[in-house]
């Protein structure tokens, strides 16, 4: 099999992009905030609110001390707004267990609210320079593609760490790198619909590109279309929440037009469930503890 760190490598010290979090004196916390808000989303959209909650929220201490409600708020339209409540639990668990540092061991990490296999790498890899394999959709397509001859990734698997481990090489310093290589290049390169392949440096070893570009089929999970949806209904809820007073609004009076009023009063029940809104008396509000 060829080798694909020494081309990952030398790609990404030429074409890596400038972003807030590969600065080395990012620190872990933004790390850790970054990878929250990344998460089925676009960096183009990430980049001002991330930076807006840095400046607001410096440390984990800074985060714990503020109510829940307010990172619901600062979480704005990012999408998935449960992200903002696991962020801010984790950033009470750093403050009382790790002393306001966020810690540098995976398992301590992965202790911690909303974080899994991979932001607990993440933060390891990208903040203290750990050598672990970090793996996420981009790095799992261009594996399937490179090394196992497929058109897409399979579904997620704890065997993804094991084929990103084979890659990495010996030095911590490159295997930071070629583990942000095989991202950026399923972001930018090795796309899910329109791969350059003429612009890969995995192009001459690619077990895909050797097959002819076969399809070998699609199993992703797609998600549900987004108008219409509950997801939909949840969102207005949220917003309307956001720009209400801490004391919330009557629950007959959010969102009264909203085309299925079964759905939305699922919104509401569902965002109760989640800790995302709270229920008093005939009114609901963002969460206060």
């Amino acid at each position: 099999m060829p080798d694909l760190a020494a081309p990952l490598v030398a790609w990404y010290r030429q074409n890596a992009r400038v972003l807030p979090w590969r600065h080395p004196e990012f620190g872990a916390w933004g790390i850790l905030v970054s990878e929250f808000m990344l998460q089925q989303t676009p960096v183009n959209r990430v980049i001002p609110h991330l930076e807006a909650w840095l400046d607001r929220w410096p440390t984990p201490v800074a985060l714990a001390a503020a109510p829940p409600a307010e990172a619901v708020r600062q979480w704005a339209n990012l999408g998935y707004p449960r992200r903002a409540l696991w962020l801010h639990r984790a950033a009470v668990e750093i403050a009382e267990r790790h002393g306001g540092v966020v810690p540098r061991d995976v398992d301590a990490l992965l202790s911690l609210s909303g974080i899994g296999d991979y932001t607990a790498r993440a933060v390891a890899v990208f903040a203290y320079g750990d050598r672990h394999p970090v793996v996420d959709t981009n790095t799992r397509r261009v594996l399937a593609r490179a090394v196992d001859g497929r058109s897409q990734p399979g579904p997620p698997s704890r065997r993804d760490l094991a084929a990103m481990e084979a890659e990495l090489p010996e030095s911590d310093l490159d295997a930071a790198i070629v583990n942000a290589a095989a991202m950026e290049l399923g972001a930018v390169v090795c796309t899910a619909r329109a791969p350059r392949c003429d612009a890969c440096p995995l192009a001459n070893g690619c077990a895909w590109r050797a097959a002819g570009y076969p399809d070998t089929g699609d199993d992703r999970r797609r998600q549900a279309r987004y108008e219409g949806s509950d997801r939909q209904a949840r969102g207005a809820v949220l917003k309307v929440l956001r720009d209400a007073s801490a004391v919330g609004i009557k629950i007959e009076d959010l969102l009264p037009d909203w085309p299925d009023r079964h759905q939305r009063d699922r919104a509401i029940t569902s965002l109760a469930d989640d800790g995302l809104v709270e229920l008093v008396g005939a009114a609901a509000r963002l969460p206060d503890a």
